[in-house]
């Protein structure tokens, strides 16, 4: 799973407010009842989640100004709505990535725009060779990657933005983008694929440790760790 992966990736965070609600430490479950009522509570909720929504928002529009404008939406129509909010068994997180991700649809499509992914951010991602507990680091100067990631459908970017950005479970892709867990993990595995044919031909081992260029299933390894 993403959850294992060791480095660290670049964040983008939201301003603060300077009337941030201190975070009484309450469990999220009781944190969310109460916040169906109470705004101070809901002002908690926005607190512990607004810079994982932030991200992953920046990561698909590539501008702060519109990571901002697009993040208090996001808050928004959570906090119009949460009364309606039902626990379906995965974090509450996933909730809010569900609004930000129907929300993102209708940007980009209002826009005719298709979103970029920095190199400089893509540098730092993490993918599996032959499972999950060994790690393919990409190169920076890999721009054969960022383009085949680019020419993927929007949905399969998402995808990839979730697991290896944002280090969702498949449960919780699921629960975002309104699919079983199962149809997440197929997915996974046919974009992992599509990237290894498109790629093919382009990608060469390299000794140096710093910069072990895609091995495992994208150079024709077997294809594991798409759990």
């Amino acid at each position: 799973m993403p959850g294992t992966m060791a480095a660290t990736l670049p964040v983008a965070q939201a301003p603060k407010a300077a009337n941030a609600a201190e975070d009484t430490g309450m469990d999220e479950a009781t944190l969310v009842e109460r916040a169906k009522t109470d705004k101070e509570a809901f002002g908690q909720l926005y607190e512990r989640h607004v810079d994982k929504i932030y991200n992953y928002v920046y990561y698909k529009t590539g501008s702060h100004a519109d990571a901002e404008d697009l993040t208090a939406r996001v808050f928004i129509r959570a906090m119009q709505h949460i009364e309606r909010y039902e626990d379906q068994g995965v974090p509450f997180s996933a909730w809010l990535y569900r609004i930000a991700h129907n929300l993102m649809a209708n940007w980009h499509r209002d826009r005719n725009r298709r979103k970029t992914i920095n190199l400089d951010d893509l540098a730092h991602w993490q993918l599996f060779a032959d499972g999950p507990d060994r790690l393919v680091e990409l190169s920076n100067d890999n721009e054969a990657l960022l383009a085949a990631i680019r020419r993927l459908p929007a949905e399969r970017q998402d995808l990839l933005i979730f697991k290896f950005v944002e280090q969702l479970s498949n449960a919780e892709i699921g629960a975002i983008m309104g699919r079983s867990e199962g149809a997440i993990k197929s997915l996974y595995h046919r974009t992992l694929l599509a990237l290894r044919e498109d790629l093919h031909g382009a990608i060469v081992p390299v000794a140096a440790p710093r910069y072990v260029r895609l091995r495992g299933w994208l150079s024709g390894g077997k294809d594991q760790g798409f759990g």
